[in-house]
């Protein structure tokens, strides 16, 4: 008739295990939840990495009437 603490750990370590399986999966949400720069002109989302030489390239290419600045803001800081 168990129940001792060996059980209790065995039966703890076992519920944290599922647990931790839960986690896994899609990133598509965390993803999402990272594209936080945005193009003022057009909308269109950047990942939070994305560096200003991608930034530039985006501007030149997509609105080359505008300048870099118009496009993204935060890049003047």
């Amino acid at each position: 008739m168990g129940g001792g603490n060996g059980q209790k750990s065995k039966m703890a370590r076992e519920r944290n295990l599922e647990k931790m399986k839960g986690a896994k999966g899609s990133q598509l949400e965390t993803n999402k939840k990272a594209m936080s720069i945005q193009c003022k002109v057009c909308m269109q989302t950047f990942i939070c990495t994305t560096s200003e030489v991608k930034c530039k390239e985006h501007a030149e290419a997509k609105h080359p009437k505008s300048d870099l600045y118009t496009c993204f803001p935060h890049l003047k800081n």
